[in-house]
């Protein structure tokens, strides 16, 4: 991991478990309230469709991953390189802006204690 640089794009403030809520959970719980316009969910639904096609689920890979009893907190990073997937995130951020979500872009070299790893991604648990 040593000289790589990993993106997250999360809620400045913390959820009611303690955590930062990230950009997909944030727009999908706009959607869960029925808050996007028609447009918007079309975008959400194309996009996150597109997603589910080309990006690992690590929880598919291995569901103790976001398992809170085995990895509390744990939170997915980008990979600076995986650009063709942080480049669609605009989209979604633009919906944020538009409802007045706030939506913060943290990088770091060492975003914590990595319990999953694949050529695009990190799953992290706060050391």
């Amino acid at each position: 991991m040593t000289g790589l640089c990993f993106v997250r794009f999360q809620s400045p403030t913390r959820n009611e478990r303690g955590t930062f809520t990230g950009v997909f959970g944030l727009v999908n719980g706009l959607a869960r309230a029925g808050r996007l316009t028609a447009e918007q969910e079309t975008f959400r639904r194309a996009n996150n469709d597109w997603y589910d096609a080309n990006f690992i689920n690590p929880a598919h890979t291995d569901p103790s991953v976001y398992d809170a009893a085995v990895n509390p907190g744990a939170a997915a990073w980008f990979k600076v390189t995986a650009r063709i997937f942080i480049e669609r995130v605009d989209g979604y951020l633009a919906i944020l802006r538009t409802h007045g979500i706030p939506c913060e872009t943290v990088r770091s070299a060492n975003p914590g204690r990595v319990v999953y790893e694949d050529e695009y991604q990190v799953v992290v648990v706060q050391n």
